[in-house]
């Protein structure tokens, strides 16, 4: 599993529908952007993969990223997650990434959950995008400050 996390001053994801509209899913004011994706080794085994999203709430909520080398567990600051399957590209080869590393839509998106309620479980106030659909994320960066957290098997 791997998130890209940028303390933001703000940000929102707004889902397009395919009638044309768009509605903000989740937005939040100073806090973490979480850009989440998981990988396919990720969901072999049940009770691995429920360690690992036990141990990515963890690194997500008490990540000392925040002023004064803070974490959202001790500030109550928001998290802003939003599933990222795109950050298991690879373009080792050619022009086009390869996405098979990335886990199936369908078994990749209770993970994504899992984890936000994992974060929720601790206390954190999480919003959210919507799992595969068309999302426009905005977000002001503060620092800028913004590292990748992985969790890999074991």
């Amino acid at each position: 599993m791997r998130a890209v996390v940028a303390r933001v001053r703000r940000a929102s994801v707004t889902v397009e529908r395919t009638d044309g509209t768009s509605e903000v899913a989740g937005e939040i004011g100073a806090g973490l952007l979480v850009l989440l994706g998981v990988h396919a080794d990720d969901v072999t085994d049940p009770a691995e993969t429920a360690r690992r999203v036990d141990t990515m709430a963890r690194k997500l909520h008490e990540l000392r990223l925040l002023r004064d080398e803070r974490s959202c567990a001790e500030t109550g600051d928001p998290l802003l997650v939003v599933s990222q399957f795109t950050l298991y590209g690879d373009t080792r080869k050619g022009r086009r990434p390869s996405w098979s590393a990335a886990a199936r839509p369908e078994a990749a998106a209770p993970v994504v959950d899992a984890v936000v309620a994992g974060l929720r479980g601790r206390g954190a106030t999480v919003g959210t995008g919507e799992f595969g659909a068309m999302m426009a994320v905005e977000s002001v960066n503060d620092g800028p400050f913004t590292v990748l957290v992985e969790v890999p098997s074991t």
